[in-house]
């Protein structure tokens, strides 16, 4: 940029990116949101929400499990899984190298150790 320009640049510009943003905000056209804009948007948002979660929870299940997806289902490490399955607590099939669990097994497991201090 020629010098002669330099100096036809407000001071803001030549030092302060931010100004830039200052006065776009200036610009900006003003709309007051009224409670009932809020309460509008908050059932929309609630809406979508409930259609995202209807899509999700009506796929199909799995019926078997792989030892990984047991896994992260549980929160365990590998030997605990397979110390569960050694110790016959939770059936399992394999099918080549892959360790297949059903899920209704893994239900079962969970409801065979299930604790209930309401007494």
């Amino acid at each position: 940029m020629p010098r002669s320009q330099i100096n036809e640049i407000p001071p803001y510009k030549k030092y302060n990116h931010r100004w830039d943003f200052k006065l776009k905000l200036l610009k900006m056209p003003k709309e007051i949101i009224t409670t009932d804009d809020l309460m509008n948007f908050k059932l929309e948002l609630l809406e979508e929400l409930k259609k995202l979660l209807r899509e999700h929870s009506t796929g199909i299940h799995k019926r078997y499990l792989k030892s990984s997806e047991v896994r992260k289902l549980l929160d365990i490490s590998w030997g605990t899984l397979q110390n569960i399955r050694i110790n016959g607590n939770l059936p399992y099939t394999k099918i080549g190298g892959t360790v297949f669990y059903d899920w209704e097994d893994v239900q079962r497991l969970m409801e065979k150790y299930k604790i209930d201090n309401s007494d």
